[in-house]
């Protein structure tokens, strides 16, 4: 009975995943996924309270796993002394973005659906958090420089929300525009090398 279940439960899982990528969230049809899943809409609602619940079964562990991973690095980096931090900008961010890159081709179907597929859930500001995540460590960042008697200009709030926004949107394209592995982790590296650069730039360092 358990291992039926368990098949049960993967074949909806299967062919939600398939209609989500397909339609996207809003446009998804419950009907088609129990049909394409040989169950009753009645046997889905045993598993599944909702459509968003399939959706977030989906996506839901990983989202929060990437989310988490990212705060990590963003702590890491913060908890340095002061007066390293400058030095060693970009090299925490840099071994997190590798990371990233493994963990997005890792369950890549997963964040296929996030990026592209999530309006209408509780994950369509996936990008826009991590958004507020960065910002927010950068504005730390520039607190930092000012106690070690750096001579910053200050940062105008649209135009850092805009390069953060840019940058990630920049990154996720490797999964918007299905980037094969190997090409996606020296794009990455490319643009990191090239925001840091601007940072440093901008933050006269």
């Amino acid at each position: 009975m358990a291992g039926r279940e368990q098949t049960t439960r993967q074949s909806i899982l299967d062919a939600g995943r398939r209609e989500f990528l397909k339609r996207g969230f809003r446009e998804a049809s419950l009907r088609t996924i129990v049909k394409q899943a040989g169950v009753t809409t009645g046997a889905f609602y045993g598993y599944y309270s909702s459509k968003e619940a399939l959706f977030d079964a989906l996506v839901g562990e990983q989202a929060e796993t990437f989310l988490a991973r990212f705060n990590s690095a963003q702590n890491e980096f913060a908890e340095l002394p002061p007066e390293q931090q400058p030095g060693n900008m970009g090299e925490i961010s840099g071994e997190c973005m590798m990371w990233m890159v493994d963990y997005l081709y890792e369950h890549y179907d997963a964040f296929k659906l996030l990026l592209c597929c999530a309006q209408g859930t509780e994950y369509e500001n996936f990008v826009h958090t991590l958004v507020e995540i960065e910002t927010e460590a950068t504005n730390r960042f520039l607190r930092v420089l000012g106690q070690l008697g750096h001579k910053t200009q200050p940062i105008d709030g649209q135009l850092e929300h805009i390069l953060v926004s840019g940058f990630f949107s920049g990154f996720f394209e490797i999964v918007v525009h299905d980037m094969p592995r190997e090409k996606a982790i020296g794009y990455t590296r490319a643009l990191r090398e090239f925001y840091t650069a601007g940072w440093r730039s901008i933050m006269g360092l």
